[in-house]
């Protein structure tokens, strides 16, 4: 927009000369409106693109998969998990290429190779990558992983299966209103859903009919294992997100603030997000983004971890689990699925109620021992492996009963 403003400004000389000066006025008007129809207009275009025959007869040694992935940015942890996904596919057999939809970042496939490569670890170049969805080729399985890709892959024909890799209930994250409804409307279009979960697979099957399947939750091995705390101190840890309503960040401010006035001898570290702009009137260290390397370490060195959901569970849970901490999460069916009172502590969406059970538990520690123990048992249990063979018969399997029909 700024460029088009230069531009304009430039040639206002000639404009003005020739008596044409009402043409910048309207140029400017122009380049000042928001453009519904533009950011939005995909959601309309239902304009087939054909199955092709002869593509399918050329593709048959093996099982080939497009991902539609919505624009990205660095440490998305969404992101982390379909590539996460991708690559297992990969290294099971199947053919996987990346398709970015309307990304307005990435101009040339290249540079969005390096950027995967960078900072999500895509180092198999097995992997196709492209920053446009134009000109996508014929693939057996085609899989939406965020409700704006959906309506590409709605249209997209040229394929045997369509599949919906679904990590949350994408309504939720806006007010009642028409992103909320496109969001939804999602779920109507016959894809086959792959959910995170089973509060997702159970929610969209009764609420949308649609078929669905799931796979549960792990961690990474390598960056997250059981370390000790090296003091006594009463510390707490908060997943302090702001700018992302569905973390709660008042709802815990408050608590901790409540909670602050029944121990004072506590010291409750805050990280997600830099908070430096708020009035916190406790001892508190506000670490921001850290790099995901450090925060193994940093969970361990907390008695709890307040991590508030109000939708669909993220990884946070095991994560923490796995370097030998406890976990503090909202009651609810979306956290139930995976979160009990046997390895986390179970909160009460109250900030009053969540102080008092806060101190119930910093100061019953042989509880809280307990809890940890497990915690650390059922997340060691779990397997990225296994959970992607899952995923991997899911396709295959859908794939095979479209194919026949």
């Amino acid at each position: 927009m700024g460029k088009i403003r230069n531009i304009v400004k430039k040639i206002y000389g000639v404009f003005k000369e020739r008596g044409m000066s009402g043409v910048l006025e309207r140029i400017e008007e122009n380049c000042s409106k928001i453009d519904v129809i533009g950011f939005y207009g995909y959601t309309l275009d239902i304009e087939k693109i054909p199955f092709k025959r002869q593509e399918w007869e050329q593709a048959k040694k093996g099982i080939i998969l497009n991902w539609i992935v919505p624009e990205l940015d660095i440490g998305s942890g969404g992101h982390m998990n379909i590539f996460r996904f991708i690559t297992f596919m990969e290294n099971f057999g199947m053919h996987n290429r990346i398709y970015l939809f309307q990304s307005t970042r990435f101009q040339t496939d290249e540079q969005l190779r390096e950027f995967l490569k960078d900072y999500y670890n895509i180092g198999n170049n097995k992997i196709e990558v492209f920053c446009s969805t134009e000109g996508m080729e014929f693939a057996h399985g085609t899989i939406a992983t965020g409700w704006q890709t959906a309506y590409f892959v709605r249209k997209f024909d040229n394929t045997i299966s369509k599949f919906y890799f679904i990590q949350d209930y994408e309504p939720y994250f806006y007010p009642m209103g028409s992103e909320y409804l496109l969001a939804e409307n999602t779920y109507r279009f016959g894809l086959r859903g792959i959910t995170a979960g089973n509060w997702l697979k159970k929610k969209l099957n009764e609420e949308y009919g649609m078929r669905t399947e799931s796979f549960l939750f792990s961690y990474d091995h390598k960056l997250y294992q059981p370390k000790v705390k090296k003091d006594h101190v009463n510390r707490l840890f908060f997943y302090a997100r702001p700018v992302t309503p569905r973390r709660s960040f008042e709802l815990g401010l408050l608590a901790l603030y409540e909670l602050n006035k029944r121990i004072k001898e506590m010291e409750v570290i805050f990280a997600g997000w830099d908070v430096s702009n708020y009035d916190i009137p406790f001892k508190h260290l506000n670490v921001g983004n850290i790099h995901l390397e450090e925060l193994s370490e940093m969970y361990a060195q907390c008695d709890i971890c307040l991590v508030i959901s109000t939708t669909n569970l993220s990884l946070l849970p095991l994560e923490i689990m796995a370097s030998n901490s406890v976990v503090a999460c909202t009651r609810g069916a979306h956290n139930d699925w995976l979160i009990n009172e046997d390895n986390s502590i179970v909160l009460s969406c109250d900030p009053k109620e969540i102080a008092v059970d806060l101190e119930h538990y910093m100061r019953n520690k042989e509880r809280l021992e307990e809890i940890r123990r497990k915690g650390l048992e059922f997340v060691q249990s779990t397997s990225w492996d296994a959970e992607a063979r899952k995923v991997y018969d899911i396709i295959k399997r859908g794939i095979q009963e479209d194919e026949k029909g």
